[in-house]
């Protein structure tokens, strides 16, 4: 297929395995990652580094790659290309070295509902190779820290979404791993059971590594020190909250309500510097809204040097808000750009397909020519007004087995259902002069 030959290349310029250095407090290093199902691309190119001992935020729509990307970064799918590295073991080279590190919860926690709490933890800790008092005592702490002793000897059957969450999130802490993956853990939950759940998230992230899914942008803030956002199988977006919404504040804006008259204002907003735009609008008892733009970096520049304008024509500003972008805004701003990129280069490389690689092989709205002499001399000499048809050579013609309603056979023809085999007729009737 046609993308498989960029797909390898840019595996094989990936370094060979067991080649890479571990960089500085890397814990996950994800390395030119590319998933094809079929021909569709589920991640394109993907790489990212995942420092010990942070809370982590996975963002994107859906289907923009984050279960993909999960699943091959836990070892529980195969990558069309690229690698994960989890503590400089390859998840594919070295699965059980990798895997020791890692707690997964997918999406739809992999429960036993007719076995109890402790009864489940007890098979998935000897799955995990944990016996004896070594698995006894993880199994009472995963307990603990998830808030399951009042069930723990209920069935998963009768418990709660919530519990049954918490059941999932304790046999992805058992093993004691470095880094826990969770793959929406809140999803379906209620307000309360997504504040607990989200408590015990910031309580894991205290002392491990912790990477999580959601759609909840307000619990993504609340609870991560890093969001990553992905649209289109690539990442978009990688920092610390507070700096995504910094790099994609609204395009410098500044709103105020002065105690001054539109025109008024406007002739003061004139005499500031590096004011790009400003709309105004009348507030009634002779003030204005305006939101001013700015083409400074320092959107507090500009608030200053409003502040000072307004002042010296002896007007108060009753109001000024700096527009900042919240993590919603950042997201939608980031993801639709990246599918409107992609729509663009879907639709360059179906142009490009449309293309023909020989001009010459451009057979469209062609004409064909008006027939010779010889050739209506020879439609002469086929005339077929009496229903029959004169014997051509199908080579000359071209085309075999060709359909003509109504036709009465030659001496030593065969036809059926007006099919004449290996007869075309010639090129005057092709062209209508028949």
């Amino acid at each position: 297929m046609a993308y498989l030959p960029d797909t390898l290349e840019r595996f094989d310029a990936a370094p060979a395995a067991g080649a890479a250095e571990r960089k500085g407090d890397d814990l996950i290093s994800v390395e030119h990652l590319v998933k094809y199902y079929g021909e569709v691309m589920a991640v394109d190119d993907l790489s990212f580094e995942i420092e010990e001992g942070h809370v982590y935020g996975f963002l994107g729509p859906n289907g923009a790659g984050k279960s993909t990307t999960m699943n091959i970064m836990t070892g529980c799918l195969s990558a069309t290309a690229g690698r994960v590295l989890i503590d400089n073991h390859d998840i594919f080279e070295e699965p059980g070295p990798a895997k020791q590190l890692i707690g997964y919860l997918p999406e739809q926690p992999p429960l036993y509902v007719s076995e109890t709490p402790a009864e489940y933890l007890k098979f998935v800790g000897e799955a995990k190779g944990l016996r004896g008092e070594r698995l006894r005592r993880q199994i009472d702490e995963v307990i603990g820290q998830t808030g399951l002793e009042p069930v723990r000897r209920r069935r998963i059957a009768a418990l709660s979404k919530g519990y049954r969450q918490r059941v999932g999130i304790a046999q992805a802490l058992l093993g004691d791993p470095k880094v826990i993956i969770l793959d929406e853990p809140t999803i379906g939950l209620d307000p309360l059971q997504i504040i607990e759940i989200r408590d015990l998230i910031k309580e894991l992230g205290r002392r491990r590594t912790v990477i999580f899914s959601s759609h909840i942008l307000s619990e993504v803030q609340a609870i991560c020190d890093r969001i990553l956002i992905i649209a289109q199988g690539k990442l978009v977006a990688f920092d610390e909250p507070g700096k995504l919404e910094q790099d994609h504040r609204a395009a410098g804006e500044v709103r105020l309500l002065a105690e001054a008259g539109e025109d008024e204002a406007r002739e003061i907003l004139a005499g500031v510097e590096h004011v790009s735009g400003v709309t105004l609008e009348p507030a009634g008892e002779g003030r204005a809204v305006a939101r001013v733009r700015t083409d400074q970096d320092d959107i507090h520049d500009l608030s200053r040097a409003l502040f000072f304008a307004f002042a010296a024509r002896g007007k108060a500003l009753l109001e000024m808000t700096v527009k900042t972008a919240n993590l919603e805004d950042v997201f939608i701003g980031l993801t639709e750009s990246a599918a409107a990129a992609a729509e663009d280069e879907a639709e360059a490389e179906a142009e490009a397909e449309a293309e023909p690689d020989d001009p010459a092989e451009v057979t469209d709205d062609v004409t064909e020519p008006d027939a010779t002499d010889d050739e209506r001399d020879e439609a002469d000499e086929c005339d077929i007004g009496d229903g029959s048809v004169c014997h051509t050579d199908a080579a000359d013609a071209g085309v075999t087995n060709g359909t003509v309603p109504n036709v009465t056979p030659t001496d030593g023809e065969s036809v059926t259902n007006g099919t004449v085999p290996n007869v075309t007729p010639p090129m005057s009737r092709r062209m209508g002069r028949v």
